[in-house]
């Protein structure tokens, strides 16, 4: 009989010890794994839910107001397609292919434009 408790003795320190182990091994593990990045605001990863297609086809209505040298300020219409559509997007229009028949330099002042309060968009090319 004593036999008997000293094995389920033994039997419980070694799960004792391996359950120990196991916890110190995965926080080791834990250890020296960098940190998750923190999330960022989807603008600042992009954050464009369109492709570049259907972002100019929703400003369609700004067409006017674009246009190389045209006097015409935006409408109603394409003041709410620039809210509609938000910085990133826009961004993404002013980073994509140039395009004929339309002033980039001109679209790129639609928010301001359109009272939308974007901070500018960052021109890679």
């Amino acid at each position: 009989m004593m036999m008997k408790t000293m094995g389920v003795r033994l039997a419980m320190a070694l799960l004792l010890i391996i359950t120990v182990l196991t916890i110190v091994t995965a926080q080791q593990a834990d250890l020296q794994q960098p940190p998750p990045p923190p999330m960022l605001p989807e603008e600042e990863v992009g954050g464009c839910s369109r492709t570049f297609f259907s972002a100019l086809v929703q400003l369609i209505p700004c067409r006017a107001a674009v246009a190389p040298f045209s006097p015409i300020p935006p409408t109603e219409m394409c003041c709410s397609a620039v809210v509609t559509l938000g910085r990133p997007c826009l961004c993404l229009l002013a980073n994509g292919p140039p395009l004929s028949g339309i002033d980039r330099s001109m679209a790129l002042q639609l928010p301001q434009r359109c009272s939308a309060n974007f901070p500018p968009c960052d021109v890679i090319n």
